[in-house]
């Protein structure tokens, strides 16, 4: 990491879930002072406390949708983490006023006591649903995403001193909520795989991945930068044929159609924002439109890159066959063990 770490305090929100534990290690291994793991669940918080035992770990109960709770966790923070959200498609589609008031309310509650609080960097997660929303949770996460670029106009006017920045990925294999572990354990149960829709296709990133992404746009983003780590995809008939290769088992397929919100494809970065992102290699960076109201200033005739450039999303993306998909759910450990668990049985 190239960013000072000494005597620094670093707080997560959301910190419980999948992308808290698995940043925390790399945090807790550095000579950082302090992270602070702001959660509203002290189940979770309590058996992180138990599996790390660091001295270095905090952990605080609050709720991202109260302002006074999270304006007094960041006292005295360096930088942020913010991964507190809700994720599951088909939940913010019944409760959107739910997702309105963690998704929206709750980061702007962060961006405006991170700014109060004087935090140096702040890293908010978002993901492909963003872009192009037809779901509630897409476009609450969309909403976010414009705060945070709608205070990058801002900072130089205001003489803010905090970097905000973003990161955008799509599925994360194994995570909670996931469709992997679900066929999984259809599979290892002998029960039928149900599938929404068999040509549907879905980026696929390791929980690893999102980690680095996030590290990326920590240690290199300047304020209201996106930062989007490209990704192979894979259809959901793939996903689920390599799946019961790797486990050794056949089962019956229920084709039960796609879950209210749902895409066919996603899309990480858009058409508009491809035509002035760059390509890092590993990366796309998309940096902020800084421009005023005052479009007098600038030309007026538009950007003809916009009508070339071309989405990047799960549909031309690297698609992989089958024996790619295993290969890659064989560098995850939940897919390790599950092969593993389906070995034990058969013996």
């Amino acid at each position: 990491m190239s960013l000072a770490l000494h005597n620094k305090r670093l707080l997560i929100t959301g910190g419980t879930g999948s992308f808290g534990n698995a940043v925390l290690q790399r945090f807790l291994e550095s000579d950082i002072a302090e992270v602070v793991v702001f959660s509203r669940d002290e189940k979770k918080q309590e058996d992180m406390r138990l599996a790390f035992g660091s001295p270095k770990l905090t952990f605080v109960i609050g709720d991202i949708r109260d302002q006074d709770s999270i304006r007094r966790a960041l006292a005295g923070i360096d930088y942020v983490f913010h991964a507190a959200a809700l994720k599951q498609v088909p939940a913010c589609e019944f409760y959107p006023e739910q997702a309105v008031q963690t998704n929206v309310l709750g980061a702007r509650n962060l961006i405006s006591a991170a700014r109060e609080q004087g935090v140096a960097r702040a890293i908010l997660l978002s993901t492909d649903k963003a872009v192009y929303p037809i779901n509630a949770m897409g476009m609450t996460k969309a909403l976010m995403e414009k705060m945070v670029q709608a205070n990058a106009r801002q900072a130089v006017r205001s003489g803010q001193t905090t970097t905000f920045c973003l990161t955008r990925y799509g599925n994360v294999m194994a995570s909670r909520g996931s469709v992997i572990p679900l066929f999984v354990e259809q599979v290892l149960a002998g029960k039928p795989l149900t599938i929404t829709d068999p040509g549907m296709t879905r980026f696929l990133m390791s929980l690893e991945d999102s980690v680095e992404l996030v590290m990326h746009a920590f240690e290199h983003g300047q304020d209201g930068d996106l930062f989007v780590q490209k990704a192979p995809a894979a259809t959901v008939e793939t996903l689920a044929k390599a799946i019961m290769e790797l486990l050794g088992r056949e089962v019956p397929v229920n084709i039960i159609g796609t879950r209210h919100g749902e895409k066919v494809y996603e899309v990480l970065v858009s058409r508009e924002e491809m035509a002035k992102a760059e390509d890092l290699g590993r990366y796309f960076r998309v940096p902020a439109d800084t421009r005023s109201l005052n479009y007098h200033q600038y030309l007026v005739s538009g950007s003809p890159e916009t009508t070339v450039a071309e989405e990047y999303s799960s549909h031309n993306t690297e698609r992989l066959d089958v024996e790619g998909t295993k290969r890659l759910l064989m560098t995850i450990g939940f897919m390790q063990d599950a092969v593993r668990r389906r070995s034990s049985l058969a013996a």
